[in-house]
Protein backbone atom coordinates (compact mmCIF):
# COMPACT_ATOMS: atom_id res chain seq x y z
CA UNK A 1 0.00 0.00 0.00
CA UNK A 2 1.22 3.57 -1.26
CA UNK A 3 2.28 5.47 1.90
CA UNK A 4 2.94 8.58 -0.68
CA UNK A 5 0.87 10.74 -3.26
CA UNK A 6 2.64 11.92 -5.75
CA UNK A 7 -0.28 14.20 -7.50
CA UNK A 8 0.37 16.38 -10.21
CA UNK A 9 -2.23 19.15 -11.64
CA UNK A 10 -1.22 17.99 -15.33
CA UNK A 11 0.16 14.91 -17.43
CA UNK A 12 3.03 17.21 -18.88
CA UNK A 13 3.95 17.80 -15.08
CA UNK A 14 5.57 13.80 -15.11
CA UNK A 15 8.62 14.66 -16.40
CA UNK A 16 9.59 17.33 -13.94
CA UNK A 17 7.91 14.78 -11.10
CA UNK A 18 10.34 11.82 -11.88
CA UNK A 19 13.37 13.09 -9.48
CA UNK A 20 10.77 12.66 -6.91
CA UNK A 21 9.80 9.05 -7.75
CA UNK A 22 13.61 8.35 -8.05
CA UNK A 23 14.17 9.50 -4.67
CA UNK A 24 11.41 7.63 -2.95
CA UNK A 25 12.34 4.07 -5.41
CA UNK A 26 15.76 4.94 -4.00
CA UNK A 27 14.96 5.27 -0.70
CA UNK A 28 11.92 2.14 -1.06
CA UNK A 29 9.18 4.20 -0.07
CA UNK A 30 6.16 3.26 -1.52
CA UNK A 31 3.91 5.72 -3.67
CA UNK A 32 1.30 6.41 -6.20
CA UNK A 33 1.18 8.85 -9.02
CA UNK A 34 -2.29 11.07 -9.49
CA UNK A 35 -3.21 13.30 -12.15
CA UNK A 36 -5.82 15.86 -10.62
CA UNK A 37 -6.50 19.07 -11.21
CA UNK A 38 -7.79 21.85 -9.10
CA UNK A 39 -9.06 23.55 -11.57
CA UNK A 40 -10.52 21.28 -14.04
CA UNK A 41 -11.50 18.72 -12.01
CA UNK A 42 -12.24 20.14 -9.02
CA UNK A 43 -14.68 17.42 -7.74
CA UNK A 44 -11.94 14.82 -8.42
CA UNK A 45 -9.25 16.74 -5.76
CA UNK A 46 -12.15 17.20 -3.29
CA UNK A 47 -12.65 13.36 -3.44
CA UNK A 48 -9.11 12.61 -3.05
CA UNK A 49 -8.77 14.73 -0.22
CA UNK A 50 -11.24 13.20 1.57
CA UNK A 51 -10.14 9.81 1.41
CA UNK A 52 -6.15 9.64 0.66
CA UNK A 53 -5.98 9.19 4.65
CA UNK A 54 -8.28 6.31 4.57
CA UNK A 55 -6.50 4.94 1.46
CA UNK A 56 -2.88 4.18 3.40
CA UNK A 57 -1.49 7.46 2.14
CA UNK A 58 0.75 9.69 4.96
CA UNK A 59 1.75 12.40 3.02
CA UNK A 60 0.87 14.56 -0.02
CA UNK A 61 3.13 15.65 -2.48
CA UNK A 62 1.58 17.84 -4.88
CA UNK A 63 3.03 19.81 -7.92
CA UNK A 64 1.60 22.61 -9.96
CA UNK A 65 2.81 25.50 -12.19
CA UNK A 66 0.85 28.92 -12.94
CA UNK A 67 -2.23 29.28 -10.97
CA UNK A 68 -0.69 26.58 -8.27
CA UNK A 69 -3.69 25.91 -6.38
CA UNK A 70 -3.41 22.08 -6.48
CA UNK A 71 -1.46 21.59 -3.15
CA UNK A 72 -3.81 24.50 -1.32
CA UNK A 73 -6.78 23.04 -2.55
CA UNK A 74 -5.79 19.38 -1.38
CA UNK A 75 -4.79 20.48 1.99
CA UNK A 76 -8.54 21.80 2.45
CA UNK A 77 -9.55 18.20 2.34
CA UNK A 78 -7.38 16.64 4.91
CA UNK A 79 -5.27 16.58 7.80
CA UNK A 80 -2.03 14.65 6.06
CA UNK A 81 0.93 17.00 5.20
CA UNK A 82 0.77 18.50 2.30
CA UNK A 83 4.20 19.39 0.37
CA UNK A 84 3.56 21.30 -2.34
CA UNK A 85 6.38 21.55 -5.16
CA UNK A 86 6.11 24.90 -7.15
CA UNK A 87 6.99 23.82 -11.09
CA UNK A 88 8.34 26.79 -13.88
CA UNK A 89 5.79 26.45 -16.51
CA UNK A 90 5.56 30.25 -17.95
CA UNK A 91 7.10 33.36 -18.28
CA UNK A 92 7.23 33.70 -14.15
CA UNK A 93 9.51 31.10 -13.93
CA UNK A 94 7.58 29.18 -11.27
CA UNK A 95 7.41 32.15 -8.70
CA UNK A 96 3.61 33.10 -8.93
CA UNK A 97 3.53 28.69 -8.26
CA UNK A 98 5.60 29.43 -5.30
CA UNK A 99 4.00 32.30 -3.72
CA UNK A 100 0.49 30.50 -4.32
CA UNK A 101 1.60 27.57 -2.41
CA UNK A 102 3.44 29.79 0.58
CA UNK A 103 0.75 31.96 1.00
CA UNK A 104 -1.49 29.28 2.34
CA UNK A 105 -4.05 30.61 5.17
CA UNK A 106 -3.45 30.17 8.99
CA UNK A 107 -4.47 26.61 9.69
CA UNK A 108 -4.54 25.07 6.36
CA UNK A 109 -0.23 24.17 5.83
CA UNK A 110 1.29 23.56 2.92
CA UNK A 111 5.06 22.51 3.37
CA UNK A 112 6.46 24.66 0.20
CA UNK A 113 10.09 23.48 -1.43
CA UNK A 114 11.99 25.03 -3.74
CA UNK A 115 11.07 25.85 -7.68
CA UNK A 116 11.60 22.84 -10.02
CA UNK A 117 13.90 20.10 -9.63
CA UNK A 118 15.70 20.88 -6.30
CA UNK A 119 12.18 21.29 -5.16
CA UNK A 120 11.08 17.98 -6.80
CA UNK A 121 13.63 16.31 -4.77
CA UNK A 122 13.41 18.04 -1.72
CA UNK A 123 9.78 17.14 -1.44
CA UNK A 124 10.95 13.18 -1.57
CA UNK A 125 13.46 13.58 1.25
CA UNK A 126 11.30 15.89 3.52
CA UNK A 127 7.95 13.30 3.09
CA UNK A 128 11.34 10.15 3.82
CA UNK A 129 11.72 12.90 6.90
CA UNK A 130 8.30 12.95 8.06
CA UNK A 131 7.85 9.14 7.42
CA UNK A 132 10.57 8.20 9.36
CA UNK A 133 9.53 9.52 12.71
CA UNK A 134 7.13 5.93 12.20
CA UNK A 135 8.80 3.78 10.13
CA UNK A 136 12.63 2.74 11.01
CA UNK A 137 13.43 0.99 7.61
CA UNK A 138 12.34 4.71 5.87
CA UNK A 139 14.62 6.20 8.61
CA UNK A 140 17.50 4.03 8.34
CA UNK A 141 17.38 4.69 4.67
CA UNK A 142 17.48 8.70 4.58
CA UNK A 143 19.93 8.31 7.15
CA UNK A 144 22.62 6.22 5.08
CA UNK A 145 21.39 8.88 2.46
CA UNK A 146 22.42 11.86 4.74
CA UNK A 147 25.56 9.90 6.11
CA UNK A 148 26.55 9.57 2.26
CA UNK A 149 26.40 12.91 1.63
CA UNK A 150 28.54 13.86 4.66
CA UNK A 151 31.37 11.56 3.23
CA UNK A 152 31.06 13.36 -0.52
CA UNK A 153 31.70 16.32 1.17
CA UNK A 154 34.67 15.79 2.54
Amino acid sequence: MPLIAIVMGSKSDTEAMLPTQEILDGLGVSYEVKVISAHRTPEKAREYGLVAQSQGIEVIIAAAGGAAHLPGVLASWTTLPVIGVPLAINELKGVDALYSMAQMPAGIPVATVAIGSAGAKNAAYLAAEILGLKYNDIREAYTKYRSKLQGDSQ
